[in-house]
This record gives C-alpha cells, structure tokens and sequence, in this order.
C-alpha cells in the first residue's frame, strides 16, 4: 500500500511492524531530499552516516534532541529517500541511499556534504 507523506511523495507501507517502508528509487523526488536536509539535525545524521564506513544505529548518534524529535527527523529522512532503515536485532540501523542519489540527482549529495563540512568549519561547529 502506497502513502504520501508530508512532501506529497509515495511511500510503500511496511508489510510488518519490523519492516519500514521506503520509497523506490523512481518516488524519490528532489524537493523532499532537500526538504529532509534543510534541518540541521538531519543534515548532521547524513553527514555521519555519510563518513561512516557501515550501517550506524539510531543510539549511535547524540543529537541535541528529544528521543521522539529524533525519531522524527530519522523517519523525514527515511521517507524522503535519503537514509534506508533496517532492523538488525533490535537495533535500527542507518545508511545513506548514496547509489539511489547519485543516480537521480548527480552530484547533489556531495555539493551539499561539502558544503555542509564548509559552514561546519567556518562556524567551528565541527
């Protein structure tokens, strides 16, 4: 079953409560990657998850957040089609969809991690 979520894009609904539902490759749409990296706590979870060389937890993150302000900011960007969530265990593990944004928009993850590493820079925030 399809739903839209809050950028109007389709969602494929989960068959089971462990299995999260993504949108393909094709129901990612540019303005709700944009959309889901505007925030600054979710722009700083790709840039983790970007750099890491495995799947990361959600625990694994400290974030300057509640633990549900958190989930929603993993689940904007889970829908957008700019992380895929997977349960390990209990765990929920991250990983960015660098293959599936490569192929749509080239270019445009990297532009906007560099960036990213720039302003962190220039701001001494990291």
């Amino acid at each position: 079953m399809e739903t839209p979520n809050r950028s109007g894009a389709s969602v494929t609904t989960a068959a089971s409560p462990r299995e999260l539902a993504h949108p393909t490759r094709d129901e990612i749409r540019l303005e709700g990657v944009l959309h889901a990296l505007s925030d600054p706590v979710r722009l700083r979870v790709v840039r983790e998850l970007a750099t890491a060389e495995a799947e990361l937890s959600c625990s694994y993150f400290d974030l300057p957040v509640t633990k549900s302000t958190s989930t929603h900011h993993f689940r904007v960007l889970r829908e957008n089609g700019v992380i895929r969530q997977v349960y390990r265990g209990t765990a929920k593990m991250n990983g960015v969809r660098r293959d599936d944004l490569d192929a749509l928009f080239p270019g445009l993850l990297d532009s906007v991690l560099t960036a990213a590493a720039g302003e962190a820079a220039r701001l001494g925030t990291g």
